[in-house]
């Protein structure tokens, strides 16, 4: 299967993509939790609340969530599962810095550790953790398949990985609304807001690139990961990937 998000870049550059991605990010962390409030009317908290209630199923007691940004999933992990410990990485320092200020303020800096990271080349030890996450982070993997293939490396055997991420409605009437909201609309906001215009015509662009669907599915399980499956949300703007460790 041909990955056209590996391709799919924010800035068009001679860069690598993991490059762009760290860089378009820290351009627009100042604005990034009010952007995606905004570009999702608040539904996004919605989905990583059903995202959260699926993983307190299985009661993880360390956890990594990748692509963690502003650490959004990582105190909402915290919150509804308690778990020993969370791990947060992620790429942009700027990001990361704003999660760790929103840590500290809600006296969690010992629970959750933020750290910049790459997922295509984890530092953790194999079978370490119990559960991770990634919310609207694999369409930035430069390697779609090797950043899988860490993740399974470093998770527990009979643990969950959980991954949240934009996709595209089936519907064809509301994939026509979504597109006019997508490519016009939500890049104009985004160039007002953040100054950075390219940042949110990537979004649109690596949404329609991303593997979808039974296309993610099937990654995931040439990664290893068994009893796959996927629950789409909101007409299908945003679907949840589920696998296990076996």
């Amino acid at each position: 299967m041909d990955i056209k998000a590996v391709k799919i870049t924010p800035y068009g550059s001679n860069a690598t993509k993991t490059d762009q991605v760290k860089d378009m990010f820290d351009s627009i962390a100042p604005a990034y939790d009010f952007m995606n409030r905004a570009m999702t009317f608040g539904i996004d908290k919605i989905w990583r609340k059903i995202a959260v209630n699926i993983l307190k199923k299985q009661n993880p007691k360390t956890l990594l969530d990748v692509a963690t940004g502003t650490g959004d999933l990582a105190f909402l992990l915290h919150k509804v599962i308690k778990p020993d410990q969370i791990t947060g990485i992620d790429l942009s320092s700027q990001m990361l810095s704003i999660a760790e200020i929103k840590a500290k303020k809600a006296g969690l800096e010992n629970t959750i550790k933020f750290e910049q990271g790459n997922c295509l080349e984890l530092k953790y030890q194999d079978n370490c953790f119990d559960a991770i996450t990634v919310a609207y982070g694999v369409r930035n993997f430069e390697n779609l398949r090797k950043g899988y293939s860490e993740m399974f490396r470093v998770l527990n055997t009979n643990g969950t990985l959980c991954v949240i991420e934009l996709s595209t409605p089936p519907n064809s009437l509301i994939k026509w609304i979504y597109d006019i909201y997508t490519k016009y609309l939500i890049p104009f906001v985004g160039k007002l807001i953040s100054k950075d215009k390219r940042a949110y015509a990537y979004l649109p662009e690596s949404i329609a690139a991303v593997p979808q669907g039974n296309d993610m599915l099937e990654i995931m399980q040439k990664a290893g990961f068994k009893n796959c499956y996927f629950k789409r949300l909101t007409f299908g703007v945003c679907t949840i990937y589920i696998g296990k460790k076996q």
